[in-house]
């Protein structure tokens, strides 16, 4: 895997958005957040584009991802915001141009499918990464957030480093074991559509990361169910588990109706017999992790202890 050329202060990110559309009043406030890291910025037209939900019509947004990897004047592309859409312009992707042209690419939720091709069909690790219209501008971002994202895109060579938890908030152990792998995945609705397309992420001997958020337990428990009769489960060397932010019951007055994630996740993922660890504190939430989506990881639940290392 291509590890993206490390950004650096005076670097030029290009801004976009290949999903949803940005509200108005978060356009400037996002650049000014980028900025104070010490980037300069280029704002796509779909920062400010409107289609509906979608920031522009698919042909806007895949043509301002293509024309970001391909200006050699963009140092890193982050996306300003999820949402809906990125799934749509994958076939007007100009796959081959990409692959020539890797960049620190950094974002999250819907931006799980562009980080699924990127990684599997380009051929260079991406950024799971809070964003600058979603996170960078709310008062509570943290220093440990913060801290994350910028060693991310910042030090894209760093070998042997932990992935930890901030202070307080513990990882916990599903299932016992070890294992080494390519870090995969993002949000569970995203892996799961990617299933019968071109883009259908490639789990075999990956460490799978899955989160999500506003599912019910009911619609996690039938995509983790989908992408085991899918056989994507089967040869998975473990699995990761992230923030499952407001998945709760399908009627919260009657909870009892409903079965927790805990036991979804015993029952459909612990016999897997691989290793298992949750509460990783990564995904729809503050604080937040950001991960190197393609890099080689080790995992022992032993000690809860995650640790990205060289390629072996």
């Amino acid at each position: 895997m291509i590890r993206p050329k490390a950004l650096k202060k005076g670097d030029t990110i290009g801004l976009i958005s290949a999903s949803g559309a940005t509200p108005p009043e978060k356009f400037l406030p996002a650049v000014k957040s980028i900025e104070k890291l010490g980037f300069n910025v280029v704002a796509g037209e779909t920062c400010r584009a409107r289609h509906g939900y979608l920031a522009g019509s698919d042909e806007l947004r895949a043509c301002e991802v293509n024309q970001m990897f391909s200006d050699s004047n963009i140092d890193g592309i982050f996306c300003i915001r999820g949402g809906y859409g990125a799934t749509k312009i994958l076939p007007l992707l100009d796959i081959e141009m990409i692959k020539a042209n890797p960049k620190v690419f950094a974002g999250y939720s819907d931006v799980t499918a562009l980080h699924i091709v990127f990684n599997q069909q380009c051929g260079f690790v991406t950024y799971h990464t809070p964003m600058p219209s979603t996170e960078f501008i709310r008062p509570e971002m943290d220093e440990y957030t913060w801290n994350s994202f910028i060693e991310s895109v910042t030090a894209t060579e760093r070998t042997d480093y932990y992935l930890k938890n901030p202070p307080g908030r513990t990882m916990t152990t599903l299932a016992d074991g070890r294992a080494t792998g390519q870090l995969i995945g993002g949000n569970l609705t995203l892996v799961t559509a990617s299933l019968g397309t071109p883009y259908e992420i490639d789990t075999r001997g990956k460490i799978l990361f899955l989160e999500d958020i506003d599912e019910s337990e009911q619609r996690v428990d039938r995509m983790l169910t989908q992408l085991k009769l899918a056989g994507k489960l089967d040869e998975v060397a473990g699995i990761l588990l992230g923030a499952w932010t407001n998945c709760g019951p399908e009627n919260p007055k009657n909870p009892e109706h409903s079965l927790s994630l805990q036991t979804i996740f015993q029952e459909i993922l612990g016999p897997l017999n691989i290793p298992i660890i949750k509460d990783i504190t990564c995904g729809h939430c503050l604080p937040t992790m950001s991960l190197p989506l393609g890099r080689t990881i080790t995992m022992d639940t032993e000690n809860q202890m995650i640790k990205v290392i060289e390629y072996v």
